[in-house]
């Protein structure tokens, strides 16, 4: 089953932190983050990314568990 990955906009920082981990999921446009991909397979570093947001913009689901940010 694939992970849905969203970036709230509007919470936001652009730190370009997930951009950095993962350039093929996050891209900066302007002043924020988006992701280019609604879905994506399991994988560690986009749970890294959501970690490792400072504004803790970027949300990761497995159906409708969050499994990212990481508590």
């Amino acid at each position: 089953m694939s992970w849905t990955v969203e970036v709230d906009g509007g919470v936001c920082i652009g730190s370009g932190m997930c951009a950095s981990l993962m350039p093929e999921v996050f891209v900066l446009d302007g002043s924020a983050a988006r992701a280019v991909v609604g879905s994506v397979e399991p994988d560690e570093t986009v749970l890294d990314a959501a970690d490792s947001c400072p504004a803790m913009a970027i949300l990761v689901r497995d159906g409708v568990e969050v499994v990212g940010p990481r508590p």
